[in-house]
C-alpha cells in the first residue's frame, strides 16, 4: 500500500473507530488465541453483549479457568471490539477469556455498570461450561473504570451475593478503588447523584472475605493515581487478604492496557505479571 493509501485508511478508521478500536484493528494479534464468540447478549436491553476467546489449541475434554475483562472508558466510552488485543492475548495463555460491553453515560450512571457487570458474571456461572469454562474458577480483571467493576464485584457483596464464591482472584490494572469525593467531570458524571459517596467506593467494601487481588500501576499514570491500588491494598492486608501491588516504571494510563500488545510488551510485563497470578489463584481448590 502507497503512502498515501495508508493515510486514507487511518482517516478512515478514525472516521468510524475510537482510538482503541484503530489500535486493536492495526495490531498484531496472539496467534494461540482466537475469538470462538461474538455478541452474545447476557440480558436484554443495548450494549448488554459479550464476546468469548479461548486457546486455539485446547486439550480435549479439559475445562479452562475463566478470565473476565472489563474494559475502561471513565465510563462513558468503550465497546468490547476494542479489546480483541487482550482477549486473544490473554486466551493464548490458557484462559477462557470473556469481554462485555456494559451501559455507559451519560445516559447510564451508577450503579447501571456495576449491575451489569454482576449479570456477566452470573451468565458466566451460568454458560460458562458450554464454553468450556470452569464456572468456578474466575477471576475478574479490568484497566480503568473496569478495573473499578471488577473491585466492587470482587470485594462488595451487594452485587453477587453467593455467586461471589466462585471468583478467585482480582486484577486491577491503572484502577480508582478510592477516589470521592468526586472532583473531575469523568466521576461527577458517572457518580455525582449517589447520595452517599462513600458508597461508591472499593476501598469501603473491602473486608475479610475477599478475594487475592493483583493491582498493577504505572509511574507514570497522571490519570489514576497510584494511591487509589495503594489504600485498597493497606484495606486489604489490614484483614489478611493476600494482596500484591507491581508497579512498572515510565507507563502511563492507556500504556497500561495496550502493554497487553504484542508489539507493546517490551515496555511493561503486564500480560505476564497477569497470567501468572491468574493462573496462581485459578488453580487453587
Amino acid at each position: 500500500m502507497t503512502g498515501i493509501g495508508i493515510c486514507l485508511l487511518m482517516g478512515l478508521l478514525a472516521a468510524v473507530r475510537t482510538p482503541l478500536q484503530s489500535f486493536d484493528f492495526l495490531v498484531p494479534k496472539d496467534s494461540g488465541g482466537i475469538r470462538i464468540a461474538s455478541g452474545i447478549a447476557y440480558r436484554g436491553g443495548p450494549r448488554r453483549k459479550l464476546d468469548i476467546y479461548a486457546p486455539r489449541n485446547r486439550k480435549a475434554g479439559a475445562r479452562l479457568p475463566i478470565i473476565i475483562f472489563f474494559y475502561g472508558g471513565s465510563w462513558a466510552s468503550g465497546t468490547r471490539t476494542g479489546y480483541s488485543f487482550v482477549g486473544r492475548a490473554l486466551a493464548a495463555q490458557g484462559f477462557l477469556v470473556v469481554i462485555p460491553d456494559y451501559r455507559i453515560g451519560p445516559e447510564n450512571v451508577y450503579p447501571d455498570f456495576v449491575t451489569d457487570g454482576a449479570d456477566v458474571v452470573r451468565w458466566v456461572i451460568a454458560h460458562g461450561g458450554n464454553y468450556r469454562g470452569s464456572t468456578d474458577r474466575i477471576v475478574l480483571s479490568g484497566h480503568s473504570a473496569g478495573a473499578y467493576i471488577a473491585a466492587m464485584l470482587a470485594v462488595d457483596g451487594r452485587w453477587l451475593g453467593q455467586s461471589r464464591r466462585a471468583i478467585r482472584g482480582l486484577v486491577g490494572i491503572a484502577g480508582p478503588y478510592d477516589f470521592a469525593p468526586f472532583d473531575v467531570p469523568a466521576s461527577k458524571a458517572a457518580f455525582g447523584q449517589w447520595p452517599e459517596a462513600a458508597e461508591t467506593q472499593p476501598v469501603t467494601w473491602a473486608g475479610a472475605d475477599d478475594p487475592p487481588t493483583l493491582l498493577l500501576i504505572g509511574d507514570k499514570d497522571e490519570t489514576v493515581r497510584a494511591h487509589n491500588s495503594e489504600a485498597l491494598a493497606d484495606r486489604l492486608r489490614s484483614v489478611n487478604v493476600p494482596v500484591e501491588i507491581k508497579r512498572y516504571a515510565g507507563i502511563g494510563h492507556v500504556g497500561m492496557v495496550t502493554a497487553f500488545a504484542r508489539p507493546l510488551r517490551f515496555r511493561a510485563s503486564v500480560l505476564e505479571d497477569s497470567a501468572r497470578f491468574m493462573r496462581a489463584v485459578a488453580d487453587t481448590d
